[in-house]
């Protein structure tokens, strides 16, 4: 007999913070270490500090695919487990690890054939900036099974309400990282100064310890779901039901790409080290970030299981729950931005004219954090609820209908300051769309769910 699974029973406050606290830690020990790699590049020289920030459009496109095709994984398994489907729920988790092997694969062919194009195409190949950038993408890509590995186990033990043993998994990988990168950027002791190359070989080996760590306590301690050899042959109805669910937020992430790629455009127009502050806030955002990235993990499995047990009640005030801290901790975040911006920013050995740049950059983009909060958990929910094209359709509009065209405009005053607002005026946007959105989804979906228990 199966036990009745806390998602279904625990009092709802306790079960947020006790699923998502684990994450959101492990979330900021990634966001440490992200910023730890720029941080050490930066001692290297601002070209290469410009490189790893140019790489984020591609970097962040791997990543995307990985999580989106997660979060396909952990909402149909929440949601079978939910609705106690015990073998749907084991042939979805093995078909999520075969789909992470095949996208590596898809990613390590452009490692090897892509990134030289991808400079080429921002710096062109006479810049010291192309041959850093080229170094560090390549390995980050080549060597991809590791993300895309990590995201998946780090999804099987979420789907099931063990955030702890995924805190465990990215602990391993981050606390690797942050240990190797000042010995392989600056080459300390024994090791090569590999410079960019190193900051990409750290966290590809850090990947892969916490691939290692998710295949270990996923078949030790994850009781709940079973991986076997013959499920992963592809089954291409649950393929299909896993991107229906993460393909959305696979695009979403692909939009967020495109915006970074075309705004560094833009912002190379002025200068290099424009793009350097754009590359290094978005390190010091993800310290804000992260933890409603892990609120939001925590949140998708219990409002995927409740709506699978059909649970209005429960799903409610989950949503009611998770967006209050959203909004504390967003408008933390933009505090620290406005009173600390010089601080954060000479971490990465900051020049004069990169503080000129930076310091108004960070006070007038941190302006979009208190509407980003909620957007980010309402789009959560739509994730969980199988609407993931809901968040895809805000996610456009922002940073491609918005965006984009309010960054170029403003360039054309000839003033970068000016661009950064962009930002703001593009969240107020997206909040409206989102809470249009939302309010379908309730009358469509959450008003419908059956009992109230």
């Amino acid at each position: 007999m199966q036990k009745e699974n806390k998602m279904g029973v625990m009092p709802i406050k306790k079960l947020v913070i006790s699923m998502s606290l684990p994450m959101m830690i492990s979330m900021l020990v990634q966001a440490l270490y992200n910023i730890v790699d720029s941080i050490f590049v930066a001692k290297v020289c601002e070209d290469a500090l410009t490189a790893v920030s140019l790489s984020f459009a591609a970097q962040n496109m791997m990543i995307g695919v990985a999580t989106g095709t997660g979060v396909g994984v952990n909402a149909l398994l929440s949601r079978f487990l939910g609705a106690k489907e015990f073998d749907k729920a084991n042939k979805v988790a093995s078909q999520g690890v075969l789909l992470a092997i095949l996208s590596a694969v898809a990613f390590m062919l452009f490692g090897f054939f892509g990134t030289e194009l991808f400079f080429r195409s921002q710096v062109g190949e006479e810049s010291p900036i192309y041959a850093y950038g080229v170094d560090y993408l390549s390995v980050c890509c080549i060597a991809s099974l590791g993300i895309f590995g990590q995201v998946m186990m780090e999804r099987l033990a979420q789907a099931t309400g063990k955030t702890v043993l995924s805190m465990t998994m990215q602990l391993s990988g981050a606390i690797t990282n942050i240990i190797l990168d000042p010995l392989l950027i600056l080459g300390i002791g024994p090791f090569p100064r590999m410079e960019a190359k190193g900051a990409a070989v750290a966290t590809v080996i850090g990947q892969f310890v916490a691939f290692g760590m998710g295949i270990v306590l996923n078949l030790w301690k994850n009781k709940e779901i079973r991986l076997h050899i013959k499920d992963m042959v592809p089954n291409f109805r649950i393929i299909g039901e896993i991107y229906k669910i993460g393909v959305p937020s696979i695009i979403m992430v692909g939009i967020g790409s495109v915006m970074n790629y075309l705004f560094n455009k833009i912002l190379l127009g002025f200068t290099p080290t424009a793009a350097a502050v754009f590359g290094v806030y978005f390190k010091l955002q993800s310290f804000i970030f992260m933890p409603i990235f892990g609120l939001n993990n925590g949140v998708i499995p219990i409002v995927a299981f409740n709506y699978g047990a059909q649970n209005r009640k429960r799903i409610m005030e989950t949503i009611r729950f998770s967006a209050i801290i959203s909004f504390c901790i967003m408008a933390f975040g933009m505090l620290l931005m406005w009173l600390m911006p010089e601080q954060m920013l000479r971490l990465f050995k900051a020049s004069e004219d990169m503080l000129s740049i930076g310091v108004p950059a960070l006070r007038y983009i941190s302006l979009s954090f208190i509407f980003a909060g909620v957007c980010i958990t309402l789009g959560s929910i739509f994730q969980a609820l199988g609407k993931s094209y809901f968040s895809m359709i805000t996610s456009f509009a922002r940073q491609i209908v918005v965006l984009l065209p309010v960054a170029y405009l403003l360039s054309k005053t000839g003033n970068v300051d000016n661009v950064w607002f962009a930002f703001p005026i593009a969240e107020v946007m997206s909040l409206a769309v989102t809470l249009i959105f939302f309010s379908v989804i309730y009358k469509k979906i959450i008003s419908r769910i059956g009992r109230e228990a």
